[in-house]
């Protein structure tokens, strides 16, 4: 039990975007001037992390949320909103610099999967989000590595172990049911090849 907590907190899904963002700047082929690639960083650092870090915080200091894994569907509801306003607002900013496009699709698949995971709370279905922000980095990953023509199967073959602890730490957590754990994973990568599909097109 402890090691399935370990696993939940370590694999957050706040800390997805960071680290989705990290591999992006260490596996691209192109050089990227550093001064601007550090901004980037510590922008999306703020944005996705530390802002909503405190924002979880006080929510849980005045009693609106009673974990920071949100467990109950209504308490989801805010901040679900909150990290999709984030998501898209990053990716718009990453897409308009024409330096890191396919960065934005990152962010742009995140924002489409809580968007996915906020209109199901309304059916009483609470995805799994550790399972989703997995699923959207391995989703991601996919088609990073279909653009630059990179050979990343070690690397996902990993994410995927990876993705099966996280998934076996929620259930026997007790967090979520199956289908919310599966659905959470399908969906995180579904999403990221739809913006793609649309990037593609455009």
């Amino acid at each position: 039990m402890k090691f399935s907590k370990f696993i939940s907190y370590f694999f957050h899904p706040i800390n997805f975007p960071i680290i989705g963002t990290i591999l992006y700047f260490l596996l691209i082929p192109e050089y990227i001037f550093k001064p601007q690639e550090h901004i980037i960083i510590i922008v999306i650092l703020i944005g996705t992390y530390l802002f909503p870090l405190f924002l979880l915080v006080l929510l849980k200091y005045f009693k609106m949320i009673d974990s920071y894994h949100m467990v109950s569907i209504e308490e989801r509801k805010f901040p679900t909103l909150l990290f999709i306003s984030i998501s898209f607002i990053l990716g718009n900013w990453l897409y308009k610099s024409n330096v890191v496009d396919i960065l934005s699709l990152f962010y742009f698949g995140y924002g489409l999967v809580l968007i996915f995971s906020y209109l199901m709370l309304y059916f009483k279905l609470k995805i799994s989000l550790h399972t989703a922000a997995i699923g959207g980095l391995i989703g991601f990953l996919f088609h990073f590595s279909y653009y630059y023509k990179l050979n990343l199967i070690i690397l996902l073959s990993l994410l995927f172990l990876i993705s099966g602890l996280i998934a076996s730490s929620r259930l026997r957590l007790q967090a979520h049911k199956t289908r919310e754990v599966i659905l959470g994973f399908i969906l995180g990568i579904i999403s990221q090849f739809m913006v793609y599909f649309i990037y593609y097109i455009i």
